[in-house]
């Protein structure tokens, strides 16, 4: 017997009252924001979300690509899309039962703004003007080299939550920094890898054969990094340099390797306490994320 499809919704009224009628009949709300084109990360946090609280749990995924956390220059024209497919996904779950696909969630200029990332320079900028901030987590890492990034995150994710104000929000710990920056609402999920450790990501579909080989360089290096850290090297530029070191003789151009205190994301010099190792890297077109946790030393 297949799968009953999941309920989609694009009105943010009709979504809201939706949610509305569900927490009447007594069931928590749970949603899982995502930008679509979705893989088996993406599935392990539905899973997350079904499981969540001690309560029948109506799953909501969104499926909106946010045009306000790329810039310009990013990759926004060619992000991968599948809704159908993702649709057929997760039907295929069982545990989906709505999916949230708005056509825009932004105050828009005019005509072909549509296609605009850094909103506020489209139409003459007369875009959006209103952002959510998180000023001190949003700096470094990501934050240097995208620069809108974290504004457009928790932007589009208080719009999120106010359109479907759920209990339960579960958000990927692939993008730490991300994680951290709105740990305060969600529950992080783990990490899903490919079989050859490679981390789950939409864009993976952009590497070709040769450069997924050569982008398993960062996960081969996370876990070099955490076995020398467990060994007793706790200098944290010696395993920064390391890591630079084996990503750039696989080919990869380096955005960044930081080693940072996992509550407030502060540089550490020393791993002397809860740490994680987050790293950033251009293979060919596509810049993949990655990181690693590293417990406190007994």
């Amino acid at each position: 017997m297949a799968a009953a499809e999941p309920e989609v919704i694009r009105d943010k009224a009709a979504m809201r009252a939706w949610a509305r009628r569900r927490r009447a009949e007594g069931k928590a709300v749970a949603l899982v924001p995502t930008m679509g084109f979705l893989h088996d990360g993406h599935l392990s946090l539905v899973a997350a979300a079904a499981a969540a609280g001690g309560q029948p749990v109506a799953v909501v995924v969104s499926i909106y690509v946010n045009p306000s956390q790329f810039a310009p220059t990013e990759d926004l024209a060619t992000y991968p899309s599948d809704l159908a497919g993702d649709i057929r996904k997760l039907a295929a779950t069982g545990a989906v039962a709505a999916v949230f696909c708005p056509p825009d969630l932004y105050v828009r200029p005019g005509a072909g703004a549509a296609s605009a990332s850094c909103l506020e320079e489209a139409g003459g900028g007369y875009g959006h003007e209103t952002w959510i901030r998180v000023q001190h987590l949003e700096k470094g890492m990501c934050g240097s080299s995208r620069p809108v990034f974290f504004r457009g995150v928790a932007t589009v994710v208080a719009k999120l939550f106010n359109i479907v104000e759920p209990d339960v929000a579960v958000f990927g710990k692939k993008d730490y920094q991300q994680w951290r920056v709105i740990c305060r609402m969600i529950i992080g999920s783990e990490i899903v890898r490919e079989a050859d450790g490679l981390a789950m990501s939409s864009r993976n579909v952009h590497l070709s054969h040769l450069e997924r080989e050569k982008a398993l360089s960062i996960s081969r290096s996370l876990v070099n990094a955490r076995t020398a850290a467990r060994n007793g090297n706790n200098h944290s530029q010696q395993i920064k340099d390391q890591i630079v070191q084996t990503l750039t003789e696989a080919g990869g151009q380096v955005d960044y390797v930081e080693i940072v205190e996992q509550e407030s994301l502060v540089p550490l010099e020393r791993i002397d306490r809860p740490a994680v190792i987050c790293v950033a890297a251009w293979f060919g077109k596509v810049r993949l994320i990655d990181n690693v946790e590293i417990q406190a030393p007994t």
